[in-house]
């Protein structure tokens, strides 16, 4: 781990790049992508076919990430890289993104290819900017800094989903023939703010040189990956607690991606469904940094726990939600803990791993999620389809749930790998 010291604009810098990625999985991922998709791309086709197809978009991206995370981790830690990763996947998130753009009507093949792509970049670069983390805080502040950088992505996510909403319900304003065109183009505008606000983190944070060695780094990418897994087997604090994150954010991130698909299920219209986006985001915000420093003075488990209970209550409450207003009070809700359980379980994690491994151990933190997001979307895709009720398809996530809850328990988050 580098000896430098922590400075306020480095912990800016990286927490920016929040800011930056968050209008991808804010306005294209939660918010216009699933509405678009059913609307659009996939129009005329019956509602839950579309559902099944946009679980399994999500499900084949994250299997991509699966089989590379543990291998990028390893070489990237090996030569010092991690910065070089993150703007690659980048890139290749934000041309993926800017490419939906040129999809037609009814053409939702192509679509999903452009999303599944972009979904890659997207959770690709976040395996690296993880992993910057200890580079740019104390190990006390972890916590907070973390909590930080979600709180950032809340309200860059928020700032501009609010601009692209705008740009739907006045089109002309903006010179756009409708509502249709304005969502193309807020494609496009993601991909360059996403873009833009990664300079800051590629200018500003410092990365130590990795141990180059001898011989192709591919090769020793792939042998590191097979000590990493051997290593990560015996840490039993490290293993218990990435069993414990796979359980509880299948649910979390099941929620995220598809509950505005569920409420356009329930027939909710989708201009409401994006209001509900925006509370989350903007409520977000404030609830991150809070949820940070109460992880600071109760400790992160107890913020865990928290958030899985509030978690599985909102579940429940959505199987019997039949108005637009719960879906608002839910969005609130959801708000006040998303934040939370994403920033205490990146810093969690941070606390309990070798720092000198981190883009190597955060490869299997990211892996323990993306699978998890492989079994959640279709799980909930699936279930709509087989019972031919919406409704039903959320009960699965109780179980997710209950499991983190329980594998949770046996973590010591005092406990640091030597």
């Amino acid at each position: 781990m580098s000896n430098q010291p922590k400075s306020r604009s480095q912990i800016w810098a990286w927490a920016l790049y929040d800011w930056a990625n968050s209008a991808f999985s804010t306005t294209v991922m939660a918010g216009f992508f699933p509405v678009f998709f059913k609307q659009y791309w996939s129009a005329g086709t019956p509602v839950t076919e579309s559902t099944f197809q946009l679980g399994v978009a999500n499900s084949l991206s994250s299997i991509i990430i699966v089989l590379l995370a543990p291998l990028l981790g390893a070489i990237a830690d090996r030569g010092g890289t991690r910065k070089h990763f993150l703007l690659a996947f980048t890139l290749m998130g934000a041309i993926c993104t800017a490419g939906l753009y040129a999809v037609e009507k009814g053409d939702w093949q192509m679509a999903a290819i452009f999303y599944m792509l972009a979904t890659v970049g997207f959770a690709g670069s976040l395996i690296f900017y993880d992993a910057l983390l200890i580079n740019v805080a104390h190990h006390d502040d972890l916590h907070r800094v973390s909590a930080f950088g979600f709180a950032l992505g809340y309200l860059g996510g928020g700032v501009l989903f609010a601009f692209n909403v705008a740009m739907t319900l006045a089109p002309g304003l903006f010179g756009l023939a409708d509502a249709a065109e304005a969502v193309r183009i807020s494609f496009v505008t993601v991909a360059v703010w996403w873009i833009l606000f990664t300079v800051p983190l590629m200018l500003k944070v410092h990365e130590p040189r990795g141990t180059r060695g001898e011989g192709n780094a591919l090769v020793a990418g792939w042998r590191r990956l097979s000590a990493t897994f051997r290593e990560v087997r015996a840490l039993r604090n490290v293993f218990l607690f990435l069993i414990a994150y796979w359980c509880y954010i299948d649910g979390v991130d099941t929620v995220i991606r598809m509950a505005v698909d569920y409420g356009l299920a329930l027939g909710f219209p989708s201009e409401s469904l994006i209001v509900a986006l925006l509370i989350v985001q903007f409520v977000g915000f404030p609830a991150a940094i809070i949820y940070g420093h109460l992880g600071v003075k109760y400790g992160p488990k107890l913020g865990l726990y928290f958030g899985i209970v509030v978690y599985s209550g909102v579940v429940a409450w959505g199987t019997q939600m039949t108005t637009v207003e719960e879906f608002y009070v839910m969005a609130g809700v959801i708000g006040l803990v998303q934040g939370g359980i994403q920033s205490l379980s990146r810093s969690l994690y941070a606390r309990l791993i070798p720092p000198e491994k981190s883009a190597e151990f955060f490869g299997f933190f990211n892996i323990m999620g993306k699978f998890a997001a492989i079994l959640g979307p279709l799980l909930v895709g699936w279930t709509a389809v087989a019972t031919e009720n919406s409704r039903l398809s959320l009960l699965s996530l109780l179980i997710l749930f209950g499991l983190g809850a329980w594998f949770l328990r046996g973590v010591d988050e005092r406990r640091r790998a030597a």
